[in-house]
């Protein structure tokens, strides 16, 4: 156990810091000692390795599971213990809601001790069970527990907490789907005459399976009805069932010769856990968009120009020769008339 303390520490420590702020003239107050604190899956010895808990359960089973809250500072510490539903933040980070948010979902079917006291530089193993309901849907039912401290400074109270994941799929048929939503593409110019320009693509992935997925998606876009296609490959991160990612990205060497029609696809794969019997639903979703050769257009427009003009230049040069010869002429013939 105390070889695995720094691995301990650079993973799963937190560190909680209040520093009093004393009024002008009086003597500064010291600084209380800094609390870290570390929670992990364990069994009934301590923490077993497992960075988070993850089991298929069927619906109306209980089982039971330890965490254990240790306790890396020099002092008696009480920690409040919690568990709550689940989800991934815009990053693709791991977190459970706040204490002021209610759970609907997985958080609610853990059950824990509201408290646990943790001695200095000691290790406490805390049960816990997860009582799945009778009518759960099959699926990912992502959930968090930690153990936490709350420092208060004045008005204002700051929750410190440190968990892992409880990752529960309950057993029966499993779907693992992704829609796109809000799929929107503007074309931009090169304005270098002789260079194609870009499809700025942006839609948002939503997973409306009833499993974790990550997903293999490609973004093509077709121009000349088809005859020429460019594509941008467009992976989805791990996306928990309900949650969405942003997808913003471009497809360039794409000239603006009118009706371009861009598609995305997407094959989503279960991230985790086992995956027999998943109905893999790929989706496909097209938009279209039309567009002018702006660019090119102004150089044709400029070219045509300087060719009229250079046309009515030559015909005013061959004018006023002409009309230079016949002058010339003229007087050739009256000067011969006076001889």
């Amino acid at each position: 156990m105390i070889r695995t303390l720094p691995r301990l520490l650079a993973v799963l420590a937190a560190v909680a810091v209040a520093v009093p702020i004393a009024p002008a003239g009086a003597m500064a107050e010291p600084t209380p000692p800094t609390l870290t604190w570390a929670v992990q899956p364990a069994n009934q010895q301590g923490p077993d390795g497992r960075r988070w808990v993850e089991r298929t359960l069927d619906p109306g089973q209980v089982v039971t599971e330890r965490l254990a809250v240790r306790n890396f500072s020099d002092r008696n510490t009480v920690f409040s213990l919690k568990a709550a539903d689940g989800y991934l933040t815009d990053k693709g980070r791991f977190n459970m809601l706040p204490s002021n948010q209610k759970s609907v979902d997985g958080g609610t079917w853990i059950k824990v001790r509201d408290k646990v006291t943790v001695g200095p530089k000691a290790t406490v193993v805390v049960p816990f069970t997860i009582t799945v309901p009778p009518d759960a849907r099959a699926g990912d039912h992502p959930a968090g527990i930690a153990a936490t401290v709350t420092a208060t400074g004045g008005t204002v109270a700051v929750e410190s907490r440190v968990g892992f994941r409880v990752m529960m799929r309950v057993s029966g048929t499993i779907t693992a789907s992704l829609a796109v939503d809000d799929l929107t593409t503007t074309y931009r110019h090169s304005w270098n005459p002789f260079s194609a320009g870009t499809i700025r693509v942006r839609y948002t992935t939503r997973n409306d399976g009833s499993v974790g997925v990550t997903g293999r998606g490609r973004v093509t876009t077709a121009e000349l009805f088809g005859v020429t296609k460019h594509s941008a490959q467009a992976d989805v991160q791990e996306t928990l069932p309900g949650g969405t990612r942003e997808v913003d990205l471009r497809v360039p060497g794409v000239w603006a010769l009118g009706r371009l029609r861009t598609t995305v696809e997407l094959t989503p794969a279960v991230f985790a856990g086992d995956t027999s019997g998943a109905e893999i639903r790929p989706t496909t979703a097209t938009v279209t968009v039309w567009t002018l050769p702006w660019p090119q257009l102004i150089l044709a427009a400029i070219l045509i120009g300087a060719f009229f003009a250079l046309s009515i230049l030559i015909r005013r040069r061959r004018r006023r020769l002409a009309t230079l010869l016949a002058k010339a002429r003229e007087e050739g013939r009256a000067e011969a008339l006076v001889d």
